[in-house]
């Protein structure tokens, strides 16, 4: 009697495309460098955002959670290609790589346009001291758009530099999503 033919499918799996050096060599990539760069400059955005105290929770809430998930999934990334366990999952991490940049990329550019607009909101609104007094106060000047906010000079101060870590990162997720089309394509 002889036994059932087995599928082949069942048995046998892809080997995985990769084609990064695993280890502590992406780090000597473009590649890996920009990984890098994407951690650190999300990590600020993160970190600048928070200590704005969030002014405008609406906005400023898309830009966090950007901000956290993909600083967590860009460190996950780069710690399975330095540890080399990206060898041992059977997929194509190119094309991952590029479909998570991909994404990473229009939600980083929607969140830099949040934190834009949040910090361009501040514009009608300054203190100003009383003339013969030692009273101030607050003149609120007719608001340019939709949003209206009420920055301190340091609140402002650190929403322009969300601002352009925000932009940054972006550029670095849009750089590596270019690099990344250029591997999978090969």
């Amino acid at each position: 009697m002889s036994e059932p033919a087995t599928n082949p499918a069942a048995t046998s799996f892809p080997a995985p495309t990769i084609s990064l050096p695993l280890g502590l060599e992406v780090l000597r990539t473009y590649s890996g460098a920009l990984v890098s760069l994407e951690i650190l400059f999300g990590g600020l955005v993160w970190i600048l955002v928070a200590s704005s105290n969030v002014p405008v929770p609406l906005l400023q809430g898309w830009v966090m959670f950007v901000s956290v998930t993909a600083f967590f999934l860009s460190s996950a990334y780069l710690t399975l290609l330095i540890t080399g366990l990206a060898d041992r999952i059977n997929t194509d991490w190119n094309f991952l790589d590029v479909f998570y940049h991909f994404v990473a990329l229009l939600f980083y550019f929607a969140a830099f346009v949040l934190e834009a607009a949040t910090t361009a909101a501040n514009g009608g609104a300054h203190i100003k001291p009383l003339p013969n007094s030692t009273e101030t106060v607050m003149c609120i000047t007719y608001p340019r758009g939709n949003i209206f906010t009420v920055l301190s000079d340091k609140q402002y101060s650190i929403n322009v530099a969300a601002t352009i870590f925000a932009f940054v990162a972006t550029l670095c997720y849009g750089c590596s999503m270019v690099m990344g089309f250029k591997r999978w394509r090969m």
